[in-house]
């Protein structure tokens, strides 16, 4: 039996996305995992986002919720997503902007 994925992301893609993320910089998320932490382990990482996106079963993980000051005096909740989560959704943003990009077929 050939099984194949039933979304096709190039592996490129995921490297493309983490490098991105690293050069946004940021913290880490509800895991701790920072970006060094994640990048000692890179191609194991990227590979099961990959893995995961690729066959539709990724599911993203909880985000840290981080109390923020307001000028007012008040405070508003930030959520930071982890660190796989930040590239898993780079991938997604990279993919909409390559088809964005791309006139529909409808309307050639």
């Amino acid at each position: 039996m050939n099984a194949t994925k039933p979304f096709t992301i190039p592996k490129r893609l995921v490297y493309d996305a983490f490098k991105a993320v690293k050069a946004n910089a940021g913290s880490a998320g509800v895991d701790k995992e920072t970006i060094e932490d994640f990048e000692s382990d890179l191609k194991d990482g990227l590979y099961r986002i990959w893995n995961r996106m690729s066959s539709g079963s990724y599911f993203p993980p909880p985000v840290k919720a981080v109390a923020i000051p307001k000028k007012n005096g008040g405070e508003r909740i930030l959520g930071v997503p982890t660190v796989a989560d930040r590239v898993a959704q780079m991938v997604v943003k990279l993919v909409a902007g390559r088809s964005r990009r791309r006139r529909p077929s409808w309307r050639r």
